[in-house]
Formats: C-alpha cells, structure tokens, sequence
C-alpha cells in the first residue's frame, strides 16, 4: 500500500462506507521492519564428548547466526528477470532479540539499493529458525512464502503476494503441516512441494499447489526412519537428494540417495532413468548413491545442481560424529557427481563443523564452483567460520581455493545460500548471515557475487523507505 492510502480506507471505516477492496487492501498489507536484523538461535545441545574434558569447551551442536538456516528450506532467495530483482526471505529477529520475524525483501539491481524488509508473518515469541521460510515465484510474479512449521507443534504456513513481483500485501493461502519447505515453481504446471512431516520421524512428502492456492493429498517419498533433503529445479525436472536417519535418530543420519521427477511427482527416477514407487521404506533401494553407514560416517547435505549436460552433483559434508568439536575430523565437503552411469565421488576441502553448510555453481564453461565456511572462524569449533571460493576444472576431481571472500571476522558466517536463477555475472548470487557461535549477538545479513570479490552487507538499521548496501571491502 502507498503511503497515504492506509488513511481513506480508515475513514472509510469510521463511517461505514468501506468497500471490500479497501477492506481486503487493509487485511493484506503487511508490516516493515526499520533494518535487516538476522535471528540468533543456539539448539542448546552440549553432548558429553569422549575427546572432550567439558562437552561446552566446543561449543553447542549447532548455534550463531542463523537468518538463512536450514539447507533444508529451499529457495530463499530466486531471481526476477522480469522486473531486475533478486527476491529473497530470511528469518529476522524483532528489535534484534531472540523473537522470530518471517521476512521478505528483494534487491533492486537497476538502483542497487533494498527497500525495507517486510514482516510477513509474526512467528508470536518463537526464536527458532527451524520456523524460517522458503519462497517461489509463479509465472504471473506473484510471490509465494512457505512459512516452515516446526513436529506437528507448530503449523507451517502459505502466503502470496497479492500483486506480482510486489512484497507489501500478502494474503493467507493455507495452513499446512509443512516443515522444510521446498517449492519449486514449474510453468504451467503449479508449485511442486516438497517438504517434511512429522510422523513420529521425520519423513519425505510432495504435493502440488494449484495456481489457485488448492492442493490434493499429500504423497510420501521416503521412510527409512527418517530423512532431510535439498533439492533443485531446471524446466520442469525437479531434482532431490537426501540421507536417512537410522532407528529415526538425527544425529546417525548417514547414506546419500537421489530421486526426480519431470511430470510434477507422477513418477519419479533415479539418476539413470530406473522409475521407482515411492515410498521409498528400506535402505537399500535403486536411489542409493552411496551407503556411508558401511563406514560410519554421517551425512550433511548442503546443496545440489545439474551440470551442463543434465546430470546431478550433490554437496555435502560426511563426519564421524554428530558432536561439535575435533573429534569428528575431518569434516569433509563432498561431491558426487553422476556421470556416465555411475556415481563419481570426490573431495573438496575439510572444515571444522558439521553445520558448515555452502553453495554449489556449474558455470558455462564448464568450472565447478562451492562457496562456503571452509575456514577456521573466530569461532573455530562453532558453526560456520570464514567463506572462501573453491574451484574444480575437472569435474570435481580436483580442487583449489580461489580466494578468501572474508578474514578477520569477529563473528563466524555461516549458511551461504544460493540464489536461483541468477546470472553468471549476478552481483546478488548468494546470501548468508554472520553472528557469533558461542553467546548472544547481532547477526548481519551478507550477499555476493560468485566470484566472492564484491561483497554487500545489509543495513541493519535504516532510517529512510530504501538503502544502498554497504561494500565490504575484498581480502585480497
């Protein structure tokens, strides 16, 4: 709503002449925020560690500054052609305190400057990022929020812009039991949901929301006791990857799979063309890419992309233990790459957590891109550190630091997420937050270009309707 507006449809109120146009203007505008405040969150979990003296010497299982957690709520930010901006969603903190805000905001590349954020649902005292959100755009512009729900404690919700490409008014669409949302918005066809329920484990689910809001039934994909999941679209082929958790316990989640589907969950493949009946119940199934569980290590997915020719690559990190600190080591960042039949899996780098989570480009020419915490932090043992570019020539085989995208931090970044659909060239190709691992601080709101050589921070205070970002000036 321009300014001004809100005033006729109140005095229009007062004397009861009200339209419902002005009613329904009224109910849908949504609240801004005055700065780009990141949510702060610790889990709260120091476990007893056989190489630890004092479980909290290395810090929480996982904590700091989580404005863009999980890997599991995916898109957060996506790309608009149409209009030269970069919508993106992140989970905000009221007044910078420990009090969730699910936000919206967008980057205006014509005239580099962001407007202030707006507060699309009111999480009412929750803190926990688990409850952040995902979004889609459909073919008319109009942006979807899917505010994740939290077990079957909480219930996720859906909203859409009531305009296209514009992020004052939103309307309610749904309440659903939907936790780690992940719509994927496919011409012509709907938004293909996928996300978790809580079924005493947490389980694989898909739907389809109609461009009217309605949706079917919900289907079950997978459950092996339990999984999380990230996933990527290209045209109509919907993409999946995810681990399984034995016994239903997170913290022994272990074992890569990957499934897709290019009819909206019809059917469903696996990498080479094998169709499955969902849902997937045991562990070995035609889907498994590898079973880690053979050698004991535990599986992080970050993020997953299709190369050049069609075929999948998954990031993830593997560990030998669900515990903060050393006694995981090494905590390495994977990939696997389909190719040829097989699955091809190779190292990238190690880093010191196992909530190290990155973001994973193919460029046109062929070079493999994985941006992310890699680096030791001021924080060494707590979640995130400092972002560096890795890049791979031959496919993933081999693997060199390009640069360090940040030094010297006073607090570890963490979950540098993706933008879908941006340009190669995109000033605005990531987002990620910083905050500090091991007590209550701000946490900042960061965004980039692949390269990682122009860095943008977010102004966490704002005084006027629009700000330029700040430039971070580069390492090296």
């Amino acid at each position: 709503m321009r300014r001004g507006a809100f005033l006729p449809v109140v005095t229009a109120i007062l004397f009861g002449f009200v339209t419902a146009a002005q009613a329904n203007e009224a109910s849908t505008v949504k609240p801004k925020d005055d700065g780009y405040r990141g949510i702060w969150f610790t889990l709260g979990q120091y476990s007893d560690a056989p190489y630890a003296k004092k479980s909290w010497d290395y810090g929480d299982k996982y904590s700091g500054g989580l404005g863009t957690y999980t890997a599991d709520h995916s898109p957060i930010a996506v790309h608009a052609p149409e209009v030269n901006k970069t919508f993106f969603c992140y989970g905000g903190a009221k007044k910078g305190q420990r009090y969730l805000y699910n936000m919206i905001s967008y980057y205006d590349h014509a005239n580099d400057r962001v407007p202030r954020p707006t507060i699309v649902h009111d999480k009412g005292g929750v803190d926990d990022p688990h409850d952040n959100s995902s979004l889609a755009i459909d073919e008319e512009g109009h942006i979807w929020v899917y505010v994740a729900g939290r077990a079957r404690k909480r219930p996720g919700f859906v909203y859409r812009s009531v305009k296209p490409y514009d992020i004052d008014r939103f309307e309610q669409i749904s309440s659903d039991e939907i936790c780690y949302p992940q719509p994927h918005a496919v011409p012509g066809e709907g938004i293909l949901e996928l996300f978790t329920k809580y079924t005493g484990v947490r389980e694989l689910y898909w739907n389809v929301r109609n461009p009217d809001g309605s949706r079917g039934a919900d289907h079950k994909l997978a459950g092996m006791g339990g999984q999380y999941q990230v996933s990527c679209r290209r045209g109509n082929r919907v993409a999946t990857a995810f681990n399984r958790h034995p016994e239903g316990v997170v913290d022994r989640r272990t074992d890569l799979y990957y499934v897709e589907t290019s009819d909206m969950g019809k059917t469903w493949q696996t990498a080479d063309g094998t169709t499955i009946a969902p849902p997937l119940v045991e562990p070995v199934n035609p889907a498994l890419v590898k079973a880690y569980s053979a050698d004991r290590r535990l599986v992080y997915i970050n993020s997953m992309t299709l190369d050049n020719r069609g075929n999948p690559i998954i990031l993830y990190v593997t560990s030998s233990s669900h515990q903060a600190g050393p006694g995981g080591d090494p905590h390495t960042w994977e990939v696997a790459h389909h190719k040829d039949g097989t699955w091809r899996i190779h190292r990238v780098t190690d880093s010191t957590h196992n909530y190290d989570v990155g973001a994973l480009w193919i460029e046109a020419d062929g070079t493999w891109r994985v941006v992310g915490p890699t680096e030791p932090g001021p924080q060494r043992w707590g979640t995130g550190g400092e972002v560096a570019v890795w890049t791979s020539r031959d496919e993933g085989a081999t693997w060199t630091k390009l640069r360090d995208v940040t030094r010297n931090s006073p607090r570890n970044h963490s979950y540098v997420r993706e933008v879908f659909d941006a340009e190669p060239d995109s000033p605005f190709a990531m987002l990620w937050a910083d905050g500090h691992a091991d007590k209550l601080s701000v946490s900042r709101l960061y965004f980039a270009n692949r390269d990682g050589t122009k860095v943008r921070r977010l102004p966490y205070d704002m005084k006027g309707d629009w700000a330029t970002p700040e430039s971070v000036e580069p390492t090296q």
